[in-house]
Formats: C-alpha cells, structure tokens, sequence
C-alpha cells in the first residue's frame, strides 16, 4: 500500500533498533509457495477479450478468510491459489469495462500481498518482510517485483500507486487494499467483481469507517486511519470535500459535523500485527 506513512512507521522502529539489534522476528518453519510460472504466449488472451472470472479467489477467499483475518498456511497449501496467481498473470485487462479494470487489480493487490506473506513464511508481521539487521531495505515489503500481472512484473507499491491511484478516479479504492495488517481495512470473503463492485466499496467504506478504533469522530475531531489521513487529498482538495465525501457512511451529529467542513483530522494509531487467524487450540498468530 501507501509508502509515505509506511515508511515514516519503518524508520520510527528501525532507528530505535540501531545496528546492533534487529526486530526479533518469530522463527517459524518457512511453507515454500511455488511462484507461477512464465507466461507462455499462445495463453495470453487478446486484448479486448472478456474480463476474467475470479471465481477462483473467490472460493479461496470464502474459505479461508473470516472476518478479515486469513489462514496464510491454507493458502500455501492451495494448488488453486497458484493457478489462481497463473490466470492474472495471463489477463490483458486494457480493454475491459472501467469497473472490472478497477476489480481487477484490487485482486491482483490483494492476492499478491498473500503471496508476500505466504513465500517468506512470515507470522507476525509484514513489515518484517526484507528487514535486514534492524534496518528496512529501502522500502521494505512493498518494494519487491513479486507481482505477474497483465503480461509483466510490478511491485505492490506499482500496483498501488501507478495504477489504482494514477489511473482511477476512485479513491474507495484505499480502504480496499488490505496490508496483511490488523490496522488496514479488513480482507473480504469474496473477490472484487466489475459487477458487484459499487457495492462492495460501499460495504468497505462501511465497514472499516464503522471501526471505532480505527475511525471515529469525536469534539469537533475526525480520528481517521493513515488509510485516510495519509492519502486526504485523494479524497478531497479541502477540508470541507474530505468531509463531503466521508458524510454519507456517517449518521447524525457526525455527519452534519463532517458536512459542515469545520472540524480538524487526527490519524488514529495504526496495528501492524498480521491479520491472520487463531491456529485451533494455539495463540494468535499474529503479534502484539
């Protein structure tokens, strides 16, 4: 996801840790996710070709993940999670719908962020990903060309921000996006579908504005997620349009507050915990 706040929280941990100590990182046994594999020509899909069907991820996502939290171990083990990865791989979306261009990459964001976690068996969380004794590799996980997608390589900042961001006027997309983290807003049981996506922003915003740890309004003050607060003019130019486009997920006071546009906007903290499921009869896998 976002780099900017991103890197501010990195460089907060890693300068306390110096060179001589590192984060300590749990040592767990490390689940070996086959990569997909190149892309053979003659099963590229010609431009203009109908959007894909995520029905794949769909199932995965259906069974896998409950109330946002993800079984990283179930995905591993998944033969359908690389054919999965193989088939956005292969999809040329430049000339499908506005809508399923959008849900598309949504997946392949979300999806790759699995596939970080899954290929170097991280448990607690992902900002551990490629931190070397103490000190981030220029911007960490984010930063890896882990991404096959639509014929080429990417990084999941690239996907974020060349593509999601730059190309779409759609900001819902933020709250979207999940970071394998506690704080981010939280991973559907479902795919995004061009069909159904309206909708499903609409629940994300939703949902994730309806987290009062999170976000919540509070005198005169919008306690808002660096979801929001970092990528504000994503959302609106001034004060007053953030608080226009924010109004209708909110009810009463808060709403007319927020529709007034006088309120001041303060980023809540954010959890970097993973956001993975309790193993049966164990300790959360994520950490504290």
């Amino acid at each position: 996801m976002r780099t900017f706040w991103r890197m501010n929280a990195f460089l907060t941990g890693t300068v306390l840790c110096g060179f001589a100590l590192a984060l300590p990182v749990a040592m767990h046994q490390v689940i070996a996710a086959q990569a997909p594999p190149p892309v053979p020509t003659s099963a590229v899909p010609s431009i203009g070709s109908a959007p894909m069907d995520h029905a794949l991820f769909d199932s995965l996502l259906a069974r896998h993940v409950v109330n946002g939290l993800v079984d990283y171990d179930a995905f591993a083990r998944a033969p359908a999670f690389r054919a999965y990865l193989r088939q956005v791989a292969e999809a040329r979306p430049d000339g499908w719908p506005e809508d399923d261009r959008i849900a598309y990459w949504l997946n392949v964001y979300n999806a790759y962020t699995i596939q970080l976690i899954v290929s170097h068996g991280e448990r607690t969380s992902i900002r551990n990903i490629n931190r070397t004794f103490g000190l981030l590799r220029l911007k960490g996980p984010w930063s890896e060309p882990l991404v096959q997608a639509a014929g080429r390589r990417y990084t999941l900042d690239e996907v974020a921000h060349r593509i999601l961001r730059k190309q779409f006027s759609e900001p819902r997309v933020h709250v979207a996006m999940t970071d394998a983290a506690i704080g981010s807003p939280p991973l559907r049981s479902e795919a995004y579908t061009g069909a159904s996506l309206e909708g499903q922003l609409v629940d994300q915003m939703r949902r994730f504005l309806g987290e009062t740890r999170k976000n919540r309004i509070r005198a005169r003050a919008a306690f808002l997620s660096p979801v929001f607060t970092a990528y504000r003019r994503d959302f609106g130019a001034s004060t007053a349009e953030f608080g226009e486009f924010l109004a209708p997920y909110f009810t009463g006071k808060d709403r007319e507050l927020l529709l007034g546009g006088q309120f001041r906007v303060t980023p809540t903290r954010f959890d970097w915990a993973l956001n993975a499921q309790r193993p049966a009869g164990g300790s959360p896998t994520a950490g504290p």
